[in-house]
Formats: structure tokens, C-alpha cells, sequence
């Protein structure tokens, strides 16, 4: 794998992350869970899009030992404050990113899980150019509240969502994918029968949807 990497403690505009390089001109940026870095999600999207290019930062907020994407008051009680502030500071550093490393902006997917699945369902509603889609694996809505309704007309998203899933709250996950309709997303929603954890049947569903939406 042809990787490139910045393990060193980043400087207040930084993260820790990872470049694979691949083909096509799409990036996929890699958001992990609670508790993970940038290397989590790189086995899963070496199955999902094995010859992809792969830009995965590390969480830069900490819950105890754990790497984070923004703060939360409590399990399942997030805030929204930090959500906003995290989400900007995160769509910056994508995009220098980009520059420095000569990157389509236009490319950009979010591949996120859980608490990284929630950043990136962020991003697109305060940020609705800065994805081209995603895939939102195991997230719930967010923000509080969203100041008009988003265009993300021609954005590609598939939301995963566990019908046994106890870490998020059933309803939120509905609030979201109510947003995303009504924000004219391309949205594709799948209900496993599964908990949290996302499993090798959902894989087989997402990779071709994936190969087809980045063609």
C-alpha cells in the first residue's frame, strides 16, 4: 500500500492522518467511531474500493483516552456547539488538503462510522458542496437545528442504518434521513437486522452501489 503519513502531534489546524494513494479522480476520506484513529476504517475501505485513493484523519477531540470527532454531554446527548465548531475546522482541513496535495475538491466522499458517520452527515447539511455523496454508516442527526433546508441535489448518499442498533436512538436516525429527502439527496437508506456493528452482508450491498456512484 502506498501510503503516506502524519503521525507527529498536528498543530491547532491539523490532524493526524493517513493518504492512500489509488486511481480515479474521487477521494475517499475515511471519518472512524468512537474510540478509533486513521488506520480503523482502511481495511473497510480496501473492501469496499480496493484501487480508490484514501485520505483518513484521526479525531482530534478526546473522551477520556478515546479520539473523537466533536464533544457529546453524555452518550447519546451530543453538542451541538462543538459539533459546528468541529465540522468547520474538519471541512478546512480537507480542503488544504486538497490544494497542498493536488486533489479535486470536487471529489471528496465521506466514508464515515458512527461518530464519524455523524460528522460527515454534519458536514453535508452545513457544508452541502463540499461532498460529492457519501456513505453514512450507523448515524443519527447530528445538529439541534439547521438554517434552511440544504441543496444536495445530485449528492450520492447511502445511509446504513442497524433496525437493533441500541447507541443511537431509531427516531434520530429517521430525523436525518427526513433531512436528507427533503434536501434532495440522492439517498439510498438500507435497515439491517443488526445492531450497531456493520456487518459483511451490509458490505455486500454497499460495495456495488459505491462502485456504481463513483464510476
Amino acid at each position: 500500500m502506498n501510503e503516506m503519513s502524519n503521525a507527529a502531534e498536528p498543530g491547532a489546524e491539523e490532524f493526524p492522518y493517513i493518504l492512500h494513494e489509488g486511481s480515479g479522480p474521487q477521494t475517499l476520506v475515511l471519518l472512524h467511531g468512537t474510540g478509533g484513529d486513521e488506520h480503523d476504517l482502511l481495511p473497510l475501505a480496501q473492501a469496499l474500493a480496493p484501487d480508490r485513493r484514501y485520505l483518513s484523519p484521526r479525531g482530534r477531540v478526546k473522551e477520556g483516552s478515546m479520539n473523537r470527532w466533536f464533544a457529546r454531554l453524555r452518550p447519546g446527548i451530543l453538542d451541538f456547539d462543538d459539533v459546528r465548531r468541529r465540522a468547520g475546522e474538519l471541512r478546512d482541513f480537507l480542503l488544504r488538503q486538497a490544494e497542498s496535495r493536488g486533489l479535486d475538491p470536487a471529489g471528496l466522499w465521506a466514508l464515515g462510522f458512527s461518530n464519524g458517520a455523524n460528522i460527515a452527515a454534519a458536514m453535508l447539511l452545513l457544508y452541502p458542496d463540499l461532498f460529492a455523496g457519501a456513505l453514512l454508516l450507523r448515524p443519527m442527526l447530528p445538529l439541534d437545528r439547521v438554517e434552511g433546508i440544504p441543496d444536495l441535489s445530485g449528492r450520492k448518499i447511502f445511509l446504513a442504518a442497524g433496525s437493533f442498533d441500541q447507541m443511537i436512538p431509531r427516531e434520530s436516525t429517521e430525523e436525518l434521513i427526513s433531512l436528507l429527502r427533503e434536501s434532495r439527496a440522492d439517498l439510498t437508506v438500507n435497515w439491517a437486522d443488526a445492531g450497531h456493528g456493520f456487518g459483511p452482508e451490509e458490505l455486500s450491498m454497499v460495495k456495488p452501489w459505491l462502485e456504481a456512484a463513483l464510476g
